[in-house]
């Protein structure tokens, strides 16, 4: 078989393309390595050493990918941070994840530098123009060759914070060859049926902070596969990439299947989709009619998974699901996916509790929180505070988030279960479902609804959803009132902020969960 890895690939095929950037050019695989090369000389020369981590404040592109690399290459910690964040927020990530590198695009000059000032990191680089920051072009120029010690360094991703402030999962350095892809890399990559080369394109249309598309985006050039990469989400702009690229394999949410499935069919129609071959999903729930529609459009080739930053996880492939509508799948290969009860045992089959993982012996803690880390595990399993249940084949089904359930006159009611069907009706582009104070219930149903453009909102839009809504749910669980907004708060991995929805309904009360 050919070789593997950036390196190994740009010495033995250094024509391939590895990467077509957003601005459609294509970058070889010699090319990325030598500016992955200059990056690494540059940041051993300015001090940095196996261990000490550079923080990233930068767009989808090739800057962000060599950087990514370099850090891998020369025994780093690399924290691509939020872009979407303001300057005291990535001052945080900064300070907390201790760079000693901090490199930014000029797009996001004014953040980078009140991040810069409040931080103060050892080393500024940036792209473009930023007062005080020297530009990226002179990290390592003027030297040659590969950087003097290589051993393998590791991405430390925040979580997301939407129930409090992010914290970084660090997982302890190696010592690995940097040059040899990792064989989990391989396996993880089989699940989806992906293997090496075998004319494989990946189209990568979310942010490269995240840890799944900096994943799927790292690993396919490692095996040989081409990375196409958009600097943001374009539906049309999507189908016409796949169509010309010939794109095998992506990495969506929801979200962005929804914006897809709202073209008109005309346009929708216009492309060809028949050289996809594994369009993978996660991140947040699906809404069980967009994954039949999705299907329905692409086939067989739409496969679900269910995992985290931390680690671990289920999959189930679209026949599966087709069976099993609304599972999430069961525990992939060398991981453990169980459902534990309150007092610590495994619950029974179809009995609700908090969902449990951990992928093989792999380790993690959250960067300065022991608390965090420490309420998150029991054993060796960890969780994320997500409540399900498993089937009697093992299937994986999501109840909701534990901070997230309403518990109103003593019953449990899964705000997903919720939004689920109300997602199903054609005036709705998007909703948030959650509790807030009743001085009798505890607490009460509300939704908040984002309508379809050209939609008026107002009491007939929602007497229409109730009624949608209560010939799908009982009488318990349909909200008690719902508002509107012309947009809801979701990263753009799909990710809703429900705390900024619900907190001002909360203000000077204090929720039981």
């Amino acid at each position: 078989m050919a070789a593997l890895g950036l390196w190994h690939i740009a010495r033995e095929q250094p024509d391939r393309v590895a990467v077509v950037d957003p601005y459609q050019e294509k970058i070889t695989y010699a090319e990325l390595a030598a500016a992955v090369d200059r990056c690494g000389r540059g940041l051993q020369a300015a001090g940095l050493k196996p261990g000490d981590t550079v923080a990233l404040l930068l767009p989808n592109g090739i800057e962000l990918l060599a950087l990514y690399f370099a850090a891998l290459q020369t025994g780093l910690y690399v924290v691509p941070a939020n872009w979407r964040l303001v300057g005291p927020e990535v001052a945080y990530i900064v300070r907390d994840s201790e760079a000693k590198a901090f490199i930014a695009h000029e797009k996001f000059a004014s953040v980078a530098r009140d991040a810069a000032a409040e931080a103060q990191p050892g080393v500024l680089r940036a792209v473009g123009e930023i007062a005080g920051f020297q530009p990226l072009a002179d990290l390592g120029a003027g030297s040659e060759g590969r950087p003097a010690e290589r051993t393998l360094g590791a991405p430390m991703l925040y979580t997301s914070g939407t129930t409090g402030r992010p914290k970084g999962v660090r997982r302890p350095l190696t010592g690995a060859d940097p040059d040899e892809p990792s064989p989990m890399a391989l396996w993880f990559f089989g699940l989806f049926g992906l293997k090496p080369y075998d004319g494989h394109v990946h189209l990568c249309g979310s942010p490269l902070y995240h840890a799944a598309v900096l994943n799927f985006v790292s690993i396919s050039i490692q095996l040989g596969h081409t990375a196409v990469v958009m600097d943001h989400f374009d539906p049309e702009q999507t189908l016409r990439l796949i169509a010309e690229h010939r794109v095998t394999h992506s990495h969506m949410v929801p979200t962005q299947f929804h914006r897809l499935l709202g073209l008109p069919e005309a346009t929708r129609a216009a492309y060809d989709m028949s050289s996809l071959r594994a369009m993978i999903h996660g991140a947040a729930p699906c809404p069980d009619e967009v994954k039949r529609r999705m299907l329905d459009w692409w086939g067989p080739v739409v496969i679900e998974y269910y995992a985290a930053t931390e680690g671990g996880g289920a999959l189930i492939t679209a026949e599966e699901w087709l069976k099993q509508p609304g599972s999430v799948g069961r525990a992939w290969p060398g991981s453990v996916v169980t459902v534990l009860s309150e007092d610590g045992s495994e619950a029974p089959a179809r009995e609700p509790g908090l969902v449990y993982m951990r992928m093989g012996t792999s380790n993690f803690e959250y960067h300065k929180d022991p608390a965090k880390t420490s309420q998150s595990r029991r054993g060796d399993l960890f969780t994320l505070g997500d409540v399900g249940y498993l089937d009697e084949d093992g299937y994986l089904y999501l109840c909701d988030r534990k901070s997230d359930m309403i518990i109103s006159g003593g019953v449990n009611i899964y705000p997903a279960e919720i939004e689920a069907e109300l997602a199903g009706h054609p005036k709705v582009a998007d909703v948030a479902v959650f509790g807030v104070p009743h001085q009798d219930w505890g607490e009460e149903i509300k939704a908040v609804v984002q309508p379809v453009p050209g939609v008026t909102p107002g009491d007939e839009l929602t007497a229409e959803l109730l009624g949608y809504a209560g010939s799908r749910l009982a009488r318990f669980k349909l909200p008690r009132s719902i508002d509107y907004l012309d947009e809801l708060p979701r990263d753009p991995n799909g990710k809703l902020y429900k705390r900024r929805l619900r907190d001002p309904y909360w203000e000077g009360r204090d929720r039981a969960i």
